[in-house]
């Protein structure tokens, strides 16, 4: 590899680095924000919560990640530009085409960066995240557990607790259901017991009775009970967690959807097979996005100014694509003979990298060349 190549690389690199985190920090914290108010309402622990939002970073990451290749190369290019680099570069013999080599193999890079993500971490990360929601989601029924406090673990819902003995059975408990306004219920028994049922969460009260405060009359009904199941997961209104998510599945899995999978998802195959190419199109769109912001600074002429016309025109370009994109997976998924669309964008890209690059290494081929050794 040339020593320039390794020098531009290197530029790149630490460039994109630090663009990655800005980016990265941007979006985490403000995932992390809503996410942390939602489990600090639900009276979670400071671990918890830190492992939940580590969770998350992966799919941060690989939104930062085509816009930091993207901002890395036009900001090198740029730089390089006005330091006279590139012109340096050029007066040596290198062509538009030669200079983008290294812009290649780092867009090549952030492609397998981009791999991995999409692949591999983005899945595992989705089903453990989900799956950790949904644990904490069941375990969301330990907070009424508290003795001798009335506890709101819901609007519309009061419970007490008097004593909880060693083996687990809540004595002298106190329960008021007034989400109906209609059909006000409260509950009190002697003792309880909470227990799971098919996923769900059940306070088994024992010799008790219920009072129902009903209608606009205010009508009382009052009974007695030796024993009553009351659903706890369906007061809070808890989802056991029974399906995957689309984005917790492999892309080989994807590629070749099943009934099975498609009815686990409750999505169609076309929408599954759209997903896995749109997984490989996001992949090579990072370098794409680094390709394209070197080849839209490369056309016109040198200028002590620099190059803002050609930055406002790669941004541009960088929207079109992004537009591309949106358009192929909304073609995509119609059926799944439309796969190809999912490619719109990553094609459109690598022709319009092409032709940048063609004309920046013909500057003449929309003006006059100027005439050489002509008459005094």
């Amino acid at each position: 590899m040339a020593r320039f190549d390794r020098y531009m690389i290197s530029q790149l690199m630490v460039t994109f680095g630090f663009f990655s985190l800005v980016l990265v920090l941007i979006y985490w914290i403000n995932a992390a924000v809503r996410l942390f108010d939602q489990l600090i309402a639900d009276g979670q622990g400071f671990g918890v919560i830190i492992e939940l939002i580590m969770l998350s970073l992966p799919n941060v990451i690989r939104l930062a990640l085509p816009l930091s290749a993207f901002a890395a190369s036009v900001y090198v290019t740029n730089r390089m530009s006005q330091d006279s680099e590139l012109v340096v570069v050029q007066a040596t013999g290198f062509s538009p085409w030669r200079m983008a080599r290294p812009v290649l193999s780092f867009g090549l890079i952030v492609a397998l960066l981009m791999s991995v993500l999409m692949h591999i971490l983005v899945p595992l990360s989705s089903t453990i995240l989900n799956e950790r929601q949904a644990e904490i989601a069941q375990n969301i029924t330990a907070r009424i557990l508290t003795e001798g406090q009335f506890i709101e673990p819901t609007d519309g819902i009061t419970v007490y607790i008097r004593a909880i003995t060693p083996e687990g059975e809540l004595q002298d408990v106190f329960l008021s259901d007034l989400r109906d306004p209609q059909s006000q219920v409260t509950y009190t028994a002697r003792r309880a017991y909470l227990v799971r049922n098919d996923g769900d969460a059940q306070l088994v009260m024992v010799d008790g009775m219920a009072q129902n405060l009903r209608g606009p009359d205010q009508r009382l009904f009052v009974t007695e009970f030796a024993d009553f199941s009351y659903n706890i997961g369906s007061m809070m209104n808890i989802t056991p967690r029974t399906n995957r998510n689309s984005r917790e599945v492999m892309t080989w899995d994807l590629l070749s959807p099943t009934p099975a999978l498609a009815a686990e998802t409750g999505r169609t195959e076309a929408q599954l097979v759209t997903e896995a190419h749109d997984r490989i199109s996001q992949s090579v769109l990072g370098t794409v996005a680094a390709l394209l912001g070197f080849s839209a600074l490369m056309i016109g002429s040198f200028s002590r100014f620099g190059v803002w016309p050609q930055v406002i025109f790669a941004i541009v370009l960088i929207i079109v694509i992004k537009s591309l994109e949106t358009t192929g997976l909304n073609m995509a998924r119609t059926s799944p003979q439309m796969w190809f669309a999912s490619y719109l964008a990553v094609v459109a890209g690598f022709a319009m990298i092409c032709t940048l690059l063609f004309v920046a290494s013909r500057p003449y081929l929309f003006k006059r060349k100027p005439k050489l050794g002509a008459a005094a």
